[in-house]
């Protein structure tokens, strides 16, 4: 039995009085000091990991002032602040140990959009991504693009000043700023613009903050002029933080916004942004080109931006293999072919044309190709490319270009590439020179490392693959990052180039030199005290006040290293999240999270739950734990022994008893078990794994829910149900029945057994179910036309119907069915924690699969989750699991046979509604599902979705029910109730469509049966 959590690292004091302060005074946001959302807070995408004493949530611009008015006041000086926004930087730059303000939860509205004047007024927790949708109808977008544009907010791109590709084209945040809301630590509300001279004279005249500042700045920037131009190098990204080159714009106009764009939050809170915005172009076209070296990719590069292009983007071959093993390639395999005779692709150049004149773009594409034709295999240049046209082509090779970022965190082994010499910039014709040097510190070293950049802005991403659990390799930070701060300035460039200083802002006075006491000055001006985001861009001239340093700043590997090597690896899908925040993904039409979205608290996240669990491991194992001992036990123990003290200790827990595991338990019951993050995750955090495992020793200590009994025995004790459905179909339907269910089990319904069985539907077609001796009676004509149906619970005795239908559609396409006799496929165990129960039926189920399969006879399940189960799940307890195939994936191999019934068929426009696990494991079968519609006359597009909110029995638990229902009403409910849609629609997950009948009272049949339906009517 584990031990109680009892200790963690509480909230100082002086911390609790402001948050209690500021709930007096009538802060309408949240105020959060739990050890769950501290946990959640406390690493970014960076190496370190700070614990911050909460969280503010605030709710408007009036909150923001309440905070910086309070803050303000003498009593409170002490008090640390740093707002939020996505918390995707890669320097720390949200981390801090005082109070977060992350305003991305409830400032996220999208205030006004201007389309004769082409701009937009947003709250500061906007979503880039979230913007370009709205803006999309207009023929708009927001330019600065980002790897993370689908979680990063509006006020962390101004607060970093963000750019990324097309950056030579586009610029950087602050060029799209027209004018900022801020809200400043004396409670003053200001909107910065830029001013001409009669208007900034009149600002200067103001008493307070705002008129110093103006007077200050412009009298800074007056007597600094000649030393700001020569410091500040002239690179498409600048020196970032405090723009001093840009207080006065192209046309001399004074501008505040080139002060607090790249500020980090170290100025003041961020409330509101009007931005410009441009219109989309019409036409576009990329071009894929190869290199047989990474060095080779680089020095073309520079010759190709003389043929005009609008971006270009390299990446390694490093990268690229790590695409290769992910959900993303399967969308972009086609563009980078591997031909026989050619060599090894070792790097690649994407080089991508936009126009609005279709003829323009194709001339453009047509001299460049030819180029490329003419030089193919020549020493130094590439040996081969593809072109893809159109956004929608385009954006899937960029998507697998953003998602590279995350994915060089899945390499394989101890050391994984990770950043702090992230995004350094140099002059763009001194980049193929400086990477060979930086390479050559790398190599120095013996470090493995990916890279990727924008080499026409002459910015390099570099991920050194480095241990940080080993003390031994943690010097190599500060050694390897000394060393490329002085390759940087040797070749006239910068360490930061587009993601922030954070951390790193220790090298600030190296490279501002004697500008950087003004710096300081400015710092001083709006935040005299050092409250907001100390210790980076830079610090007031203060006594005792510095920087951070890079290595004084605790890291996760520091606290990583507590757990012991056998912990970590049964809890490896947990505890190698890097805290990309990909599962933060704003679209609600994509899988990846849907109980992140359902409650937009970051704690019910796959980072959240892999944070606090990566935790839980380090509290358990400095009490002596061993969690791998600790479920061997549970295994062993017995239940009726340990009740006694599992009582005791839920009778404490309801009591108010302090536990961490139950902060832990409570984010792990928020988790659907859909896993979209195993297959959406750049590191392919598994939170079902850890989850199940939490959960099997959380229970030895404390008493498991009666409904978890329910659905973990389901597969068990369904088929006795079935034999007498009626009294259990009365009680499901019965409104006092159902009540009870949900006060004292805590399931408000579930969906009724079908009344017409499988096995009387089966008797009635004469359809054996398989065994070795039906196998064996088998005519050769028969075994070669043979299919084994393999059951699963939900569509067995809930939609028995479909598997009927499903049999009778093989048979009409001439196919020998027969039916696997049921067994319990065990998922409902695992997704409850019942570890040895789940062992016992995988291992009895597989066994009998696999005597089927070793006949030589295809296995096709029904259920897409249960089906998946086989190839996931099974993988952790059985040494050789059963290949049992989704149906389309099997029958998408039958292309000729489907062919020849297409006959008479008429055609028909239909949609497919996919299951989260099914288009984020197993994407091809989407496809699949696509080809075989082609193959009878028919067109099915993939309808774009998130989550149902049901998944399995998520939405029939009471604690689920409004969560569910949010996550449905995000996606599903429109598109269900759309007129244009009725009769288009299918869905392959029983969850989804037993959803659908819960929310809109509708039915939506499985593509297989629109399929029978069809080749019955062409009879």
């Amino acid at each position: 039995m584990i031990p109680r959590i009892s200790v963690v690292e509480t909230t100082a004091q002086r911390y609790l009085d402001f948050i209690n302060t500021l709930k007096a005074k009538g802060f309408q946001g949240e105020l959060n000091n739990d050890y769950a959302n501290r946990i959640a807070l406390s690493t970014d995408n960076s190496i370190y990991q700070v614990l911050p004493q909460g969280v503010i949530y605030p709710r408007s611009t009036d909150d923001l002032v309440l905070i910086a008015q309070l803050a303000a006041q003498p009593s409170f000086k002490s008090v640390v602040l740093t707002p939020r926004g996505g918390g995707t930087g890669t320097n720390g730059q949200s981390l801090t140990d005082g109070l977060v303000v992350d305003v991305s939860k409830h400032m996220n509205k999208i205030l006004e959009i201007n389309v004769q004047e082409r701009w937009v007024r947003v709250q500061s927790g906007v979503v880039k991504d979230q913007l370009n949708a709205a803006l999309k109808p207009y023929g708009l977008f927001f330019a600065p693009e980002l790897s993370t544009s689908n979680r990063a907010t509006v006020g962390g791109m101004i607060n970093t000043d963000a750019s990324g590709q097309g950056s030579c084209m586009y610029g950087k945040t602050r060029d799209h700023v027209l004018s900022l809301t801020s809200v400043f630590l004396d409670g003053t509300v200001w909107d910065s613009f830029a001013v001409e001279e009669d208007e900034l004279e009149e600002i200067k005249q103001q008493a307070g903050l705002i008129g110093q500042v103006h007077r200050d700045l412009d009298q800074l920037y007056t007597e600094k002029k000649s030393v700001i131009d020569a410091k500040f190098p002239p690179l498409n990204r600048c020196l970032t933080g405090y723009d001093l080159a840009h207080i006065r714009d192209e046309s001399g106009r004074f501008n505040l916004n080139s002060i607090l764009c790249g500020g980090e939050g170290s100025l003041g809170f961020i409330a509101e942004a009007k931005l410009n915005v441009l219109t989309i172009p019409k036409y576009s076209a990329l071009i894929n080109i190869q290199y047989d070296s990474f060095e080779t990719s680089m020095r073309d590069a520079k010759a190709l931006m003389d043929w005009g292009p609008t971006s270009i983007e390299t990446v390694d071959s490093k990268v690229l293999n790590l695409a290769m093993g992910d959900i993303v390639w399967d969308t972009v395999r086609s563009y980078f072919p591997v031909n026989e005779g050619d060599p090894e692709i070792q790097g690649i150049n994407l080089v991508e044309y936009t126009s609005d004149d279709e003829e323009e773009l194709r001339a453009k594409v047509d001299r460049l190709t030819a180029h490329l034709d003419d030089v193919s295999g020549q020493p130094g240049k590439s040996f081969g490319y593809t072109v893809a046209l159109g956004a929608g082509e385009i954006n899937k090779i960029w998507g697998m270009r953003k998602k590279s970022v995350g994915l060089l965190g899945n390499a394989k082994g101890e050391r994984r590439p990770i950043p702090f010499v992230e995004d350094t910039a140099v002059p763009p014709e001194n980049l193929a020179d400086y990477i060979m040097e930086f390479r050559a510190v790398l190599d120095n070293h013996g470090l493995a490392y990916g890279m990727f950049g924008h080499v026409d802005a002459g910015v390099l991403h570099v991920r050194p693959a480095i241990d940080m659990k080993d003390e031994a390799q943690e010097h190599l930070i500060r050694e390897i990052t000394d060393q490329v701060a002085a390759l940087t300035q040797k070749y006239n460039g910068l360490l930061w180039g587009e993601h922030g200083k954070g951390v790193r802002s220790e090298y600030a006075p190296a490279f501002f030199g004697e500008l950087y006491p003004e710096l300081q000055r400015i710092k001083g001006w709006f935040d005299p005290n050092n409250q907001l985001n100390p210790g980076k861009i830079a610090t007031p001239l203060l006594a005792g006040v510095e920087l951070l340093k890079i290595d004084e700043v605790q890291t996760r590997g520091q606290l990583d290293r507590q757990i012991p090597d056998d912990t970590r690896a049964a809890y490896g899908s947990a505890v190698y999240c890097n805290g990309n925040g990909a599962c933060y993904n704003y679209d609600p039409k994509d899988a990846m999270c849907p109980s992140w979205k359902g409650t937009r608290q970051r704690i019910h996240s796959p980072k959240g739950r892999a944070s606090l669990t990566r935790e839980w491991l380090r509290l358990m194992s400095n009490q002596g734990v061993s969690l791998v001992d600790a479920s061997e036990q549970v295994k062993q123990s017995s239940f009726i022994k340990s009740l006694p003290v599992r009582i005791k200790n839920s009778l404490n827990k309801k009591k108010g008893e302090y536990d961490y595991s139950h902060e832990v338990h409570e984010v792990m019951k928020g988790c659907l078990s859909c896993k979209s993050c195993v297959g959406q995750c750049p590191i392919k955090v598994n939170v079902p794994d850890f989850k199940a495992r939490f959960l099997e020793v959380y229970y030895s200590r404390y008493l498991r829910p009666v409904k978890d009994y329910m659905v973990g025995g389901l597969e068990m004790m369904i088929p006795t149900i079935a034999k007498f459905p009626a009294p259990y179909n009365w009680a499901m339907e019965n409104k006092v029945v159902k009540r009870v269910l949900r006060q004292t089990v805590g399931m408000v319904d579930s969906p009724s057994i079908s009344a017409r069985s499988l096995v009387k539907g089966l008797q009635e077609r004469a359809v054996e179910l398989a065994t070795p001796q039906v196998i064996a009676t088998l005519s050769p004509a028969q075994r070669d036309k043979a299919v084994i149906i393999v059951q699963d619970a939900f569509t067995s005795y809930f939609e028995a119907s479909l598997v009927l239908d499903i049999v009778d559609l093989l048979r009409e396409l001439g196919f020998f069915v027969l039916v696997a006799p049921f067994m319990p496929n065990g998922k409902p165990l695992h997704v409850h924690g019942f570890m040895k129960a789940f062992e016992k039926a995988a291992i009895k189920n597989a066994d009998m699969l696999k005597a089927l399969e070793s006949h030589g006879i295809p296995l096709v399940g029904v259920d897409p989750s249960m089906t998946l189960t086989y190839r996931q799940e099974y993988v952790q307890v059985v040494e050789v699991t059963p290949q049992v195939n989704l149906i389309q994936e099997w029958l998408a191999t039958q292309s000729e046979r489907i062919k020849e019934r297409a006959v008479n068929v008429r055609s028909g426009e239909y949609k497919l509604l996919s299951h989260c696990t099914e288009k984020t494991s197993a994407a091809p079968s989407l496809r699949q599902w696509q080809s075989i519609f082609t193959d009878l006359g028919q067109t099915l597009s993939v309808q774009p979705v998130g989550c149902c909110g049901m998944s399995g029995t998520y939405g029939h638990e009471a604690d689920n029910l409004a969560t569910s229902q949010t996550i449905y009403n995000l996606s599903w409910s429109d598109v269900v109730n759309d007129p244009d849609n009725k009769g288009k629609l299918v869905a392959t997950g029983y969850s989804c469509r037993s959803q659908v009948k819960r929310m809109d009272k509708q039915v939506i049949p499985h593509p297989a049966q629109v399929l029978l339906d069809l080749l019955r009517a062409a009879r």
